[in-house]
């Protein structure tokens, strides 16, 4: 496992990254390139990409030999750092013994597996589960289940919250309206946004709470309200924690009007938090769990796993509603999460906990922070500061991110086998970028 501090050999982005950018500039999507310049215009600050050639742990190296502490871990989907680890070892094993079995018509042996330990995670017996890839995947599996279950179109979410880009879940996408606006008309999806409440609120977390869950209240009086969803924390949004009543309030409000409450734990869940599922640490039963981005330690799986009462629906057509996909379920991706679940039940959620718990208060001295576990969100000035302190530390070679609805937070979802000397040692580089 490798855990190294930087090195780097070139100022960053070196030629041969500049070139590769170039090349990629040309072919791919033209809206990262404009965001890259709408960020630099912002920041006052070069934005221009380097392009990685391999990892190891939680180290990173760009193709002009410099080598990074990646703080990101792949948006916090390698939970175990980069490969060799139990996850990567167990997918390549799974592809060299069958790389595809017939999705939902004839499974493998590892699909039944996996989901057996998926539907374990479920905080009640009896759960099954449905995979997918990614995090939209299962936002969107469990709006069509939560459709289906209730019988009402109707979903409450939250601003700042982040579900994907895909049509289901980008009409609940609260982070941007921007994200939403152009393809309004395509969403179908009828949603009302309800306040997100941070307990680290200026205003007061009663008052934020109260409000945020008003605004629940008066949405669900419509009676067409099917799926309250909410992640326990936000991620993308800013690492924002809600108060403690926050969910136990929603699963009282959801019960009420016939909604079923839906979390997302695609950022949360498997470690992130410091508990296989954030939601244990406030003890509320979801109706669903939405999981992704760790499950699979860096191979794409996910899975929407929920109470049998509600996924019954599912089996009141026939078989003639269904949701599913060719690669759904692969044995490699199924391996992957198998390995990944052994691995976080092993120590690794206990330990995100405790690590993160320390470099919160080493990170606490430095600047305003929030998060829970190893998912940690560091508050600046505004968003041009944030982008700036985000490039600086890409010259003394730490990667990090930045995000909140205003863009102004520098969100770290570091491996969760990270070294904490790498912590404490990002902390003294934060000094030093910031003041």
């Amino acid at each position: 496992m490798s855990s190294e501090l930087p090195e780097l050999k070139i100022p960053p982005p070196g030629p041969r990254s500049r070139a590769l950018a170039a090349r990629l500039a040309a072919v791919e999507s033209p809206a990262f390139e404009a965001r890259r310049d709408a960020r630099a215009s912002t920041s006052g600050a070069e934005q221009s990409s380097i392009v990685y050639a391999r990892g190891a742990g939680s180290n990173v190296w760009d193709v002009d030999g410099n080598r990074y502490v990646d703080l990101t871990a792949g948006f916090g989907a390698l939970v175990l750092g980069y490969a060799p680890n139990a996850a990567s070892d167990a997918a390549r094993a799974a592809t060299d013994t069958l790389s595809l079995a017939l999705g939902d018509v004839y499974a493998s042996e590892t699909k039944v597996q996996a989901c057996e330990a998926i539907a374990a995670l479920f905080p009640e017996p009896g759960a099954r589960v449905m995979l997918g890839l990614s995090g939209a995947d299962a936002v969107t599996c469990a709006l069509k289940t939560a459709a289906l279950s209730t019988g009402k179109p109707g979903v409450v979410a939250f601003e700042g919250a982040y579900h994907g880009l895909s049509y289901g879940p980008l009409a609940a996408c609260g982070l941007s309206a921007s994200f939403r606006e152009p393809f309004a008309a395509q969403l179908g999806v009828p949603v009302t946004f309800a306040p997100y409440p941070a307990s680290d609120d200026p205003r007061g977390a009663l008052a934020v709470l109260e409000t945020s869950l008003a605004a629940v209240r008066a949405a669900l009086k419509s009676g067409t309200i099917g799926a309250i969803l909410v992640e326990p924390l936000l991620g993308r949004g800013g690492c924002v924690v809600p108060p403690v009543s926050f969910l136990p309030a929603l699963r009282s409000l959801a019960d009420d009007a016939g909604a079923l409450l839906v979390l997302d734990e695609v950022w949360t869940g498997l470690g992130r938090s410091g508990s296989m599922l954030a939601c244990e640490q406030s003890g509320v039963v979801p109706d669903l769990v939405c999981l992704a981005k760790g499950l699979g330690g860096g191979t794409p799986i996910s899975a929407c796993v929920g109470r049998a009462r509600v996924m019954e629906a599912w089996g009141a057509h026939g078989g003639s509603t269904i949701h599913t996909g060719t690669h759904f379920g692969s044995p490699p991706a199924c391996a992957a999460a198998l390995a990944t679940l052994a691995a976080v039940r092993g120590g690794l959620a206990t330990r995100a906990a405790e690590v993160g718990a320390r470099w919160l208060d080493e990170l606490a001295a430095v600047a305003p922070v929030r998060g829970r576990g190893l998912m940690v969100g560091v508050q600046l000035r505004d968003a041009a500061h944030a982008l700036a302190v985000a490039r600086a530390l890409l010259a003394r070679g730490w990667i990090v991110l930045t995000g909140g609805t205003r863009g102004d937070v520098l969100t770290l979802s570091p491996a969760l086998t990270i070294a904490p000397e790498l912590l404490s040692a990002f902390g003294r580089e934060l000094v030093a970028v910031i003041r």
